[in-house]
């Protein structure tokens, strides 16, 4: 059996062991969270080195690719800094495949009304396949990247605001310290509700789940979510606040969706390349299995 597994700085609360098949071969996945600590992902990564077949990194991308250009997150790369023999992946392979797929799906599944709309995508840059897939269908949309990322309470309203803004950023972003770029351990699980107007503007809110829920109001009614790595407490949480439907870029397996990071590790522990997959291979693998985003509906 190959075996493939998610190192994460998210909460350990989150943590999920599953055994799947994938083209015929059995995967045990699993993921493990450390509770936002830099120095026991570390630690886990060099352990785990040579001993799976394939491993993820949870919570944070080790490269943004953007704009034609790849953009090192230095203190992603300090996680995997021992890493020599096992592939490591971050999800991003599946970002440009799977959830390109988005509002196609969204379009299919609930008809013509979602073929466009108005959409707050959290963080942008960390989802650009998903972005590019809402600008496709002529959403209107709100790029939350500076009040989600940074803090800064300004919505960028257009493509060209946040190509602008994202290619100023990227090259210091790369710099930032992890706790900075991104919700870590169990401040996972802390709602603090802000940006409200933009929540209720939108009717699909979209993007990274713990930036969703980390400042979601209290009442979401009749909105859809589109994001993945969603637990049945998730999906409790949207249901109490009103959410109609939940799309995932990535299907359930026992009651949650596994992170893209997740994902791609199983699939490239089937692949048995050692090595990390390229796009195309990515693609053949995920229209042969018909992986496609899956949606649930909360009502």
């Amino acid at each position: 059996m190959k075996r493939a597994v998610s190192v994460s700085l998210g909460s350990s609360k989150r943590d999920k062991a599953t055994e799947v098949e994938l083209l015929g071969e059995r995967v045990s996945i699993e993921r493990c969270g450390t509770d936002g600590d830099a120095e026991k992902a570390t630690a886990l990564f060099t352990e785990l080195d040579g001993q799976v077949d394939a491993l993820g990194v949870g919570g944070i991308e080790l490269n943004i690719h953007a704009f034609g250009k790849v953009y090192p997150l230095r203190a992603a790369h300090k996680l995997v800094k021992n890493v020599r023999q096992t592939p490591v992946v971050d999800g991003s392979g599946l970002k440009q495949t799977l959830e390109r797929q988005v509002a196609d799906t969204l379009t299919a599944e609930l008809g013509p009304e979602y073929r466009s709309g108005r959409v707050l995508l959290t963080a942008a840059i960390d989802r650009l396949g998903m972005t590019q897939s809402f600008e496709d269908h002529d959403y209107e949309i709100v790029y939350g990247d500076l009040m989600f990322a940074l803090g800064l309470p300004i919505p960028i309203r257009s493509a060209t605001g946040f190509r602008r803004v994202a290619k100023t950023l990227l090259p210091i972003v790369g710099f930032m310290p992890i706790s900075v770029l991104y919700p870590t351990g169990d401040k996972q699980l802390e709602i603090v509700p802000r940006y409200t107007e933009w929540y209720e503007w939108a009717s699909v809110i979209a993007g990274d789940c713990n930036y969703i829920k980390r400042h979601m109001p209290d009442n979401l009614s009749g909105k859809v979510i589109v994001t993945n790595t969603t637990t049945e407490e998730d999906r409790t949480l949207f249901r109490q606040r009103g959410v109609k439907h939940l799309l995932t870029s990535t299907p359930l397996l026992q009651g949650r969706s596994f992170g893209t990071n997740m994902m791609e590790a199983a699939l490239t522990a089937v692949a048995a390349k050692a090595r990390t997959l390229t796009p195309t291979e990515l693609t053949e693998m995920l229209q042969q299995l018909d992986m496609q985003p899956a949606l649930h509906h909360l009502e």
